[in-house]
């Protein structure tokens, strides 16, 4: 094989895993060897995925997950839902510090690899990280997914919240209820299933035998991952980050909480271990 049949086979590779959903995490990171970099004048890699294959989201046979409901009318800033376990009330569009800088999500060297700017100007400042009020019943280092509104919330002592925006499941695919998180993961490696590798060769090199995809920036579950558990049991479902920035505040992704990365490497660093999670 020539030079350039071996650049275009291995860049069809990187093409076809990026096509794929980041929810299957087979192998833990072993460290950030990937050599590859994305040339930071480019724009960020898109990846959307074609479908969702059954065989990787397992519903969990247990107690009903909880459901919204509403309380109260909602008012311009004020809205009330209930979980068991507590109500939560959100406030909208009042910051309880003021927030976003561009600063925030500009280049920024992480490891060993280097996250490229995030242009804001062209994302809902809504989905910013900012710390706002958000009285709750739920303790501080409480993670809640409000999947209606596109929102995670790192619940902060004295009523207030560090908010992510955040892209989600598509309908029939997104997890809901109470979970841990079990681990995280800085720069994890992300493994297709077998069943996904025998059904689309083109990832074979990406398998479990063959060490799964090396950490980097083009890798599907971007900077960190939160693996969620329920009873002990892995859900398959995951919070990572993602080089789709284009993805936050839409429902597109195949059942995983993505966030940018430079947000998710932010919420990684506060999260403490054995987190609890709400997804609503």
């Amino acid at each position: 094989m020539n030079g350039l049949s071996r650049l275009s086979s291995i860049a069809g590779l990187a093409v076809a895993a990026l096509s794929l959903s980041g929810c299957n995490i087979l192998v833990p990171d072993t460290g950030a060897t990937d050599p590859a970099r994305f040339a930071q004048e480019t724009s960020p890699v898109f990846y959307n995925p074609p479908g969702v294959d059954p065989m990787r989201v397992r519903a969990l046979q247990d107690a009903p997950v909880p459901q919204r409901r509403e309380i109260e009318p909602p008012t311009l800033y004020n809205q009330t839902y209930g979980l068991p376990g507590g109500n939560y009330s959100r406030t909208y569009g009042l910051p309880a510090t003021n927030p976003v800088s561009s600063a925030m999500y500009g280049q920024v060297r992480d490891n060993d690899f280097t996250l490229p700017a995030i242009p804001v100007s062209r994302i809902d400042p809504q989905y910013m990280r900012q710390e706002v009020a958000y009285p709750s019943n739920e303790k501080p280092g409480t993670i809640v997914v409000d999947t209606k509104t596109k929102h995670l919330y790192f619940i902060e002592p004295g009523g207030k919240a560090m908010r992510y925006g955040v892209g989600i499941g598509r309908e029939g695919y997104a997890w809901s209820g109470r979970g841990v998180i079990q681990w995280k993961q800085k720069w994890p490696r992300w493994t297709p299933p077998a069943e996904m590798v025998s059904r689309q060769p083109d990832v074979r090199a990406f398998s479990a035998e063959n060490g799964g995809m090396n950490p980097g920036l083009g890798n599907p579950l971007g900077a960190r991952a939160m693996y969620i558990f329920k009873n002990g049991e892995d859900t398959l479902y995951r919070i990572h980050g993602t080089p789709d920035w284009q993805s936050i505040g839409k429902q597109t992704s195949s059942g995983c909480v993505r966030m940018l990365n430079q947000d998710v490497v932010d919420l990684y660093d506060r999260v403490p271990a054995k987190a609890a999670i709400v997804v609503m």
